[in-house]
């Protein structure tokens, strides 16, 4: 059984959880976070842009247990969640569980979209303007501690206190998705530090295997994940031990 597997069934082990980054109902491109760039993505895996057949491609490329979901109009234009996409994301991967981020700001947007059942809700920092709705929703969500390079996104208490934290924290490098620099291990070990108690998963510049292995043996819980799978550096041949 894989270390994601191992993961969705509440087992500890090192989750690699691929990402689709969705825009005007199709799975986009992301590079360096630049978000108002990102155009349709090009993949072996999957004929065109469509969420449902790019899932299923990121499934059958990884053994994945979870998929996050970043809904690009909903984060930058306040958009409603993008439900058909989402719908059809679940139907093409049966058992697989969603995160999703989809600038859930609101205690009423996160009970519609509960409602729905399609997957856990992330809450962005970036998005928030207190504390209240990430210590509302406990371990319901997800928690995305959100940076661009120095600047810290969303309120300061959420990145200067860790007892707000759910149990689950993203650490979103907003600048390093799609750059290929790897992933800021410094940074994460000191959040380790600061919150030992927390399953912390990185995002952003995972370039292949060895960047998946160092933050494995940083005693990172996982990683978000995209070029590295589209581009075939990362794959069930490279990377056995991991899968």
């Amino acid at each position: 059984m894989s270390a994601s597997m191992d993961h969705r069934i509440g087992r500890p082990g090192f989750a690699v959880i691929p990402v689709l980054d969705l825009r005007g109902g199709r799975v986009v491109r992301a590079r360096r976070g630049e978000r108002s760039s990102y155009a349709p993505i090009e993949t072996p895996l999957a004929k065109g842009s469509a969420p449902d057949a790019v899932a299923r491609g990121l499934v059958d490329a990884w053994p994945a247990g979870i998929l996050y979901v970043a809904d690009l109009d909903a984060i930058i234009d306040r958009a409603a969640p993008d439900l058909r996409a989402l719908e059809a994301i679940a139907r093409a991967c049966p058992g697989i569980a969603l995160w999703v981020d989809a600038g859930f700001a609101e205690p009423a947007g996160v009970a519609v979209f509960l409602a729905a059942g399609l997957g856990r809700p992330v809450i962005g920092s970036e998005s928030q303007a207190d504390a209240g709705l990430v210590t509302r929703l406990g371990d319901r969500a997800v928690f995305s501690l959100d940076t661009r390079g120095a600047e810290r996104l969303g309120p300061a208490a959420l990145h200067d206190d860790p007892s707000l934290w759910p149990p689950e924290v993203i650490a979103m490098t907003l600048a390093q998705v799609g750059a290929g620099a790897g992933p800021d291990l410094a940074a994460l070990g000191a959040l380790r530090v600061r919150a030992p108690d927390r399953r912390l998963y990185a995002a952003g510049g995972v370039r292949g295997p060895d960047d998946l292995r160092a933050l494995r043996a940083a005693g990172i819980a996982g990683a978000l994940v995209a070029s590295a799978l589209h581009d075939g550096t990362l794959s069930r041949a490279t990377a056995p031990d991991l899968a």
